[in-house]
């Protein structure tokens, strides 16, 4: 059974990136996947520190961390997975402090001892597994796309960890509604998105 793990970078509780989420989740389970969510505002992360110890060790397997905390196990599972679903809200212009906490800790995927001027992904010679990324913004989702971070930033997050990307849900216009709601539209999109983690 495929294993699929979804990082949920949320702020809101059934928000629209919940809701997102959660809908591709079930069309997962629906196709025969077994699906996991792990949702970054109550999951246990310190922030990284910077100190690089993590680094300095050649070799394609994540380097361990000084903090003893949630993100051993939430490697654990990144490394177990199958596929991922990538998800955060554009806040501020970029994906919110809660995936970049998150995603500054995925530096125990790189390869960097002190004297390279920049790192070497860990993954980047492995065989690829597969990505969603699901985002949304306040701006037409096309603007939200060009001219915000949110986007190239969950993109280097699936590059860290060793991911192609085989599919984006980038939603704009979400701001009009305090609680907004999937459309048909878009559970018809996230149905046709699903089917391509499973194929």
């Amino acid at each position: 059974m495929i294993k699929i793990l979804a990082i949920n970078g949320s702020y809101r509780e059934d928000g629209f990136t919940d809701q997102t989420v959660d809908a591709l989740a079930r069309a997962l389970e629906t196709a025969g996947a077994e699906t996991e969510t792990i949702y970054l505002r109550g999951y246990p992360i310190e922030f990284c520190l910077n100190c690089r110890a993590c680094t300095q060790q050649p070799g394609a397997a994540p380097e361990e961390c000084v903090h003893h905390d949630g993100m051993r196990e939430l490697i654990n599972k990144i490394e177990q997975a199958d596929c991922y679903i990538l998800a955060a809200p554009t806040n501020m212009g970029s994906v919110t402090a809660l995936f970049k906490r998150f995603m500054e800790r995925l530096v125990v995927y790189a390869y960097w001892p002190w004297d390279m001027n920049g790192p070497q992904y860990r993954k980047e010679r492995t065989p690829k597994k597969k990505a969603i990324l699901v985002s949304s913004c306040a701006a037409p989702g096309i603007l939200g796309r060009w001219f915000f971070g949110t986007n190239k930033q969950l993109k280097m997050t699936a590059k860290i960890i060793g991911a192609e990307i085989v599919g984006t849900l980038f939603t704009g216009m979400i701001a009009k509604e305090q609680q907004p709601k999937l459309s048909e539209r878009m559970r018809s999109k996230i149905e046709a998105l699903a089917g391509k983690l499973v194929c």
